[in-house]
């Protein structure tokens, strides 16, 4: 499975002539994949988009390995079937690690997904002091231990695993209010001084749910540092897999639907959320945790 880490997603095999008016299908655990999904749609704007959210069985990080690839092929079958993406996007950090070589495998279509930005991060670091914001999943994971290992190197990296940031941006996305003290006390972590004066000056944000509290870090962070999205690299690769937007093509013009596999969190105020980028029609495929047959 070739990985491009620069652009911090993982590849697929290639697809070389331009598709018009694709079917795209942005896939997540929950929310967190809208990061993505904004730039993709910002990339092929004349696409048609199904933005799944897997909410029966958020958080996946809380699932043992063996049942979330159980999961993730039973309702991506499940998607695939009902919708005939031409392509899929895993916007999913824990998804894309451990999932993606067997959707590969069963479905003939590309998949992109995600993999923490560190390599990037390591390139764009001057104190040579980077932080990883990931969930404790993903800061447990040999595979982020790997990454780091094969390209930061060199780099004082330190691993924050954030118990609740999934959690809150969800929350703030379904119109809860989130305190400005919990954001500040789970990205603390991020900022280290070392003895000799140097400090953080990289943060990877490596889990989607992250960069839709973006401007709340920007301010609460005690320094500026360089946050790195690894969103927009997605977007650079779906290009590369399904070309640029025909320039006489009708843009904004195809449907965007929102399908929630449980859909208990579906309310008044989420629908607004969506609405503001671009998703009007949110639908429930219920689809509950634990009648999986992958």
């Amino acid at each position: 499975m070739p990985i491009d880490l620069m652009a911090g997603t993982t590849t697929s095999a290639a697809v070389t002539a331009s598709t018009p008016e694709p079917t795209i299908l942005v896939f997540d655990s929950g929310l967190g994949g809208l990061t993505v999904f904004e730039q993709v749609r910002h990339a092929r704007p004349d696409a048609a988009y199904v933005y799944a959210a897997d909410d029966a069985a958020f958080p996946y990080g809380r699932l043992p390995e063996a049942i979330l690839v159980a999961r993730v092929l039973c309702v991506m079958g499940r998607l695939i079937a009902r919708h005939a993406p031409d392509l899929v996007v895993v916007a999913c950090n824990t998804a894309s690690t451990l999932v993606l070589p067997s959707l590969r495998a069963r479905f003939p279509m590309p998949f992109v997904g995600v993999v923490p930005p560190i390599k990037p991060a390591a390139a764009a670091t001057r104190t040579g002091m980077i932080s990883l914001l990931a969930t404790p999943g993903t800061v447990a994971r040999a595979y982020t231990h790997d990454l780091i290992a094969t390209y930061a190197g060199t780099c004082d990296v330190t691993l924050v695993g954030a118990p609740n940031l999934a959690n809150f941006a969800e929350a703030e996305l379904a119109g809860q209010a989130i305190d400005d003290a919990s954001l500040a006390a789970e990205i603390a972590g991020c900022f280290v001084t070392a003895p000799d004066g140097r400090r953080t000056d990289v943060v990877c944000l490596a889990c989607t749910h992250y960069p839709l509290l973006l401007a709340r870090f920007e301010r609460l962070a005690p320094w500026p540092v360089t946050w790195i999205d690894p969103s927009p690299a997605i977007a650079r690769r779906v290009l590369q897999l399904l070309g640029p937007a025909p320039e006489e093509a009708d843009l904004m013009r195809m449907p965007v639907r929102a399908i929630f596999t449980g859909g208990e969190a579906v309310s008044t105020p989420l629908r607004h959320s969506l609405a503001t980028r671009g998703i009007r029609e949110v639908v429930v495929e219920a689809m509950p945790l634990g009648r999986d047959t992958a």
